[in-house]
């Protein structure tokens, strides 16, 4: 019986990784599903690469004002100012949304729009690996700021047309 031997370095490891994020899984276009279909459960597992607003979260939820129309196009407005993010599916109340790093590895994002609350929970997490050096609370501290300014503008974009 001959026995097969390989050496793997950390150059090997590496490499393997960044492969495994430059991999590109998502269609070129945005899916579209039915009432409903969004997921429900926006619990982050216990490792270092995911972060969400919901539970014991210290990132609060994302807040809009009128209806979860009005809503996901703030948010969708908010998305389109980040070029590194593309809409993979969605629905009414619902976005799913990769986010693309310069390295190439990919994080999911999660939207859904509470019509009570008027407000928008999400998780953010990474898909490769146990650890995202901070990206998906900075990514998401980040967005929440640009939300709120989308926002705040929006208004007086609106009033601005009437006149």
């Amino acid at each position: 019986m001959q026995v097969l031997t390989f050496s793997v370095n950390a150059t090997t490891v590496l490499m393997t990784i960044m492969m495994g994020g430059f991999a590109d899984q998502e269609s070129g276009t945005e899916i579209k599903l039915g009432p409903d279909a969004h997921p429900t459960d926006l619990s982050c597992p216990r490792t270092g690469n995911c972060v969400n607003s919901v539970g014991n979260s210290d990132l609060p939820p994302l807040r809009y004002a009128g209806n979860t129309v009005q809503g996901m196009i703030l948010l969708r407005a908010t998305l389109a100012s980040y070029s590194e993010a593309k809409i993979v599916r969605s629905d009414p109340l619902w976005l799913e949304v990769i986010f693309r790093t310069p390295l190439g590895f990919r994080d999911q994002v999660d939207f859904v729009l509470d019509a009570q609350s008027a407000q928008i929970n999400y998780r953010s997490r990474s898909l490769l690996g146990h650890y995202d050096f901070g990206k998906n609370r900075s990514r998401m501290t980040e967005f929440s700021t640009s939300l709120a300014a989308s926002k705040m503008s929006q208004p007086a974009q609106a009033q601005r047309s009437r006149l």
